[in-house]
């Protein structure tokens, strides 16, 4: 049979005709470089079969679209899955500005608090000037789309670290003065870390990785091998060469990479976990950058220089690339890396990430001021099961307090920690031990470290009834409590009977996209709750 060779560009707009949703360029050259389909090259051009292409699409989405049908339910509302979304759609402006495991994706809260209805959204349920609460907040995703969408809002959270990131998204700035700030940081930072630290040691060992990489992990033909079963152990082929590498390269690494010891930093005064997890001079750097933001006067601007920091802490722990969502244990030096097929070393300066990250954000800052409208967002530290919603907005702002006396919060739209999945303080450890803040994950309802069982599920549901009561006293009687869950123990039954609230729609998400490692399809339900 002949083969059909298709350039990249072609390539992407069949796929988009054949599986129904946007296929871009990148996402052509993602199945190249995994050794999902071959490369072929055609007079200096990267083609590649049409008919491997179809064999892809057709068992790894369409079968598996079917199956997940099949397990998921006839009554699922495909439309909520998003899937016809790019990355970039569901990471826009300020959603980006710092990753975040377990948030919901802006367009599932747009759908909901937005004036459109359809088949399955038969009324509206807010409309402009309305009050959103969100007690579960996280990073601040309902926050974010209510000021899109010119309703006024309020977030809670149990998590300090939690609460400075949504405060950094919602926040107004001086944007010039931001830039010139965090522009003398980084500068600054730089000129210490090439003060103390030798960056040809740096340079050349990249380089005996590249030579060494090209020999034995050569891209595309390694990772074919490996498909084909022709290198049968990946995991043994990848430590037989690391220890190749290593004893090839002994006394390099005997070498010192600080060529200024006085300019030093004393490590004395660093926390254990900036000890543990970085190498000596990503640790510096930080503690460098650190010290600098905390002369920094405007507390809006100092948070703000604090998330970039935080975010480029977590792209340059010692880990491996694999570990970065879920630490394991420190990598300092050079290792097998079976995301990469290849041998990688962890990140020693955190310089260009910082750059990186400021620009990047300072953006994303901008581009989200642009599309906000002019309404209240204000953020509370604190614990939904018995917060005082009004006392604490009265403390923030006198002119929210006067809205909310006159009409209460018209409802609710907010997603609880699905019950043992996620430490929501420890995935941001780091930053709590890098900006000194106290972490309370005693607090925390259905956390990973209890567990799923009877106890946990339990403790579960009396935390998330004794929140949706607490605030409930501040919701208006005809009030909307939109809750998105994982409810695959069937609990939320009984949370909304021990709520007095009373469950009048449900909506089935299905999840297809999913960004860890594992991919089994599930849905959410996103509840609609009322006043009993």
């Amino acid at each position: 049979m002949e083969q059909k060779l298709l350039p990249i560009k072609e390539a992407s707009m069949w796929a988009e005709k054949y599986i129904g949703r946007s296929v871009t360029t990148s996402n052509i050259f993602y199945l190249i470089q995994y050794a999902k389909v071959k490369k072929y090259m055609e007079q200096l051009t990267i083609k590649i079969d049409l008919d491997e292409l179809k064999n892809y699409y057709d068992e790894n989405i369409m079968l598996k679209q079917e199956e997940w049908k099949q397990k998921l339910g006839n009554d699922l509302d495909w439309g909520l899955s998003f899937e016809h979304l790019k990355e970039s759609d569901t990471t826009k402006h300020v959603h980006r500005l710092h990753p975040y495991k377990g948030k919901f994706i802006p367009q599932l809260v747009e759908y909901f608090l937005d004036e459109h209805i359809n088949t399955h959204k038969k009324q509206i349920y807010f409309e402009k000037g309305d009050i959103i609460l969100d007690p579960f907040m996280g990073s601040g995703t309902t926050l974010i789309q209510s000021s899109e969408l010119g309703l006024h809002s309020i977030g809670i959270d149990v998590s300090e670290f939690n609460c400075l990131m949504s405060k950094v998204k919602i926040g107004k700035y001086d944007l010039v003065k931001l830039d010139k700030i965090a522009r003398n940081i980084c500068f600054k930072t730089r000129e210490f870390s090439q003060k103390v630290f030798d960056d040809s040691f740096d340079v050349e060992l990249k380089e005996r990785l590249s030579e060494f990489n090209k020999r034995h992990f050569p891209c595309f033909e390694f990772k074919d091998k490996i498909r084909k079963g022709i290198i049968k152990n990946e995991k043994e082929y990848g430590a037989e060469k690391l220890k190749e590498f290593l004893e090839d390269n002994k006394e390099f690494f005997r070498k010192n990479g600080t060529k200024d010891k006085s300019g030093l930093l004393n490590e004395n005064e660093m926390n254990s976990f900036l000890n543990k997890w970085f190498s000596k001079r990503v640790k510096q750097e930080l503690f460098y950058y650190i010290k600098l933001v905390e002369k920094v006067e405007d507390k809006n601007l100092k948070n703000a220089l604090r998330i970039i920091l935080s975010r480029t802490a977590r792209s340059c722990r010692a880990t491996r690339h694999a570990d970065l969502a879920t630490l394991k244990e420190p990598q300092i030096g050079p290792y097998y890396c079976r995301k990469h097929k290849k041998l990688c070393i962890p990140i020693n300066s955190i310089v260009k990430h910082v750059i990186r990250y400021t620009y990047d954000t300072i953006k994303r800052l901008q581009n989200f001021s642009e599309l906000r409208e002019e309404v209240y967002s204000e953020v509370l530290h604190g614990d939904s099961r018995k917060l005082d919603i009004f006392k604490e907005i009265k403390k923030e702002n006198s002119e929210f307090y006067n809205l909310l006396k006159k009409k209460k919060i018209d409802g609710i739209f907010t997603s609880p920690p699905y019950v043992g999945q996620i430490d929501y303080h420890e995935q941001h450890a780091y930053s709590y031990e890098l900006f000194g803040i106290e972490r309370e994950d005693g607090k925390e309802i259905g956390p990973l470290f209890k567990g799923q069982g009877k106890q946990a599920r339990d403790d579960y549901v009396e935390g998330v009834s004794k929140v949706l009561k607490n605030v409930g006293k501040f919701v208006k009687d005809r009030g909307n409590f939109f809750i998105v869950a994982n409810d695959k123990y069937n609990l939320y039954p009984e949370i909304a009977r021990r709520s007095g609230l009373k469950i009048v729609d449900k909506f089935k998400r299905p999840v297809l996209n999913r960004t860890e490692k594992d991919r089994q399809p599930y849905c959410e339900v996103i509840f609609r709750m009322v006043k009993k």
